[in-house]
């Protein structure tokens, strides 16, 4: 019973957003315990703290997923954060590596990328960040900067993994370097 509803969930997912799920598929068949852990994790990297860190935290989240994955997770980043109103030519500055250009989501972006190359600047951004929108808003960074490339590096320890591709930013296409 509850695979079935697991695979209802994976189904919907791929119809919203055209996006391959037969990771989770496999997951839930291999263990629903598994998938249950899966569907938890949102809950974690979704985090996004007072509503001011949103843009911050969109940067955070692509520069993370862009660090483990340049194909059809970082597509989706991208799909889900222009479904909730992100700036499409502010979310294509940041992956064309222009995010200074990008404003809010630009500073989530550099603190993200900081933050993931171990950087000692990204105190200094974390602290620009807290200045502009708060703590919540910091941590939230933080959250999406640990949590964007799980999704990519799991698809490709299950054999899943895909090689970069276009973007697609409202229409604008861009490839990424490999």
């Amino acid at each position: 019973m509850i695979r079935k509803l697991f695979h209802a969930q994976a189904r919907k997912m791929q119809r919203a957003f055209n996006y391959d799920t037969s990771y989770m598929h496999e997951i839930i068949d291999i263990s629903p315990v598994a998938a249950w852990g899966l569907s938890r994790l949102p809950a974690f990297y979704k985090y996004r703290g007072a509503p001011a860190g949103q843009i911050p935290w969109t940067g955070a989240l692509l520069a993370s997923t862009l660090d483990g994955d340049c194909g059809p997770c970082a597509q989706l980043v991208v799909d889900m954060a222009l479904a909730g109103g992100a700036d499409a030519d502010a979310l294509q500055a940041c992956a064309e590596g222009r995010p200074l250009e990008a404003g809010a989501m630009g500073l989530g972006y550099r603190f993200a990328k900081a933050a993931i190359s171990g950087d000692p600047v990204a105190d200094d951004l974390r602290g620009e960040i807290i200045s502009e929108f708060g703590e919540q808003a910091a941590l939230s960074c933080a959250f999406a900067a640990a949590s964007g490339r799980i999704y990519p590096v799991l698809k490709r320890g299950m054999g899943h993994g895909k090689a970069c591709q276009r973007l697609d930013f409202a229409g604008k296409e861009v490839i990424l370097p490999a």
